[in-house]
């Protein structure tokens, strides 16, 4: 897995207790309102991410559809996770700026 910042700042979030995975948890962060920004895996099956597209729409809650369920797991010290959220706006903000510019490459 090549070194990513993406995943450095979510490891940093995790251990700053600023991110919540597992669908159940991302799910409740985001209809709570405390979710600041969405991450679901590329490799999630069609379902998870239609519904985490959609949930996601309806509370106004950026939603970004990045890396492996691995690598996510990963990058926050777990096992597989399809998703996760950053609950907190500073760190939603700096992830948020560095997907963009991956994805604007």
């Amino acid at each position: 897995m090549k070194p990513n910042k993406v995943f450095s700042l979510l490891g940093l979030a995790t251990k700053a207790g600023k991110v919540v995975s597992g669908e159940f948890m991302t799910e409740r962060s985001v209809k709570d309102g405390s979710a600041y920004m969405v991450i679901v895996g590329e490799d999630a099956s069609d379902n998870t991410k239609k519904n985490f597209r959609n949930m996601c729409e309806y509370y106004h809650v950026p939603v970004f559809f990045y890396g492996t369920k691995e690598e996510l797991g990963h990058a926050i010290g777990k096992e597989m996770r399809a998703s996760l959220a950053v609950i907190e706006s500073g760190f939603a903000r700096n992830i948020m700026n560095h997907l963009d510019a991956e994805t604007n490459k």
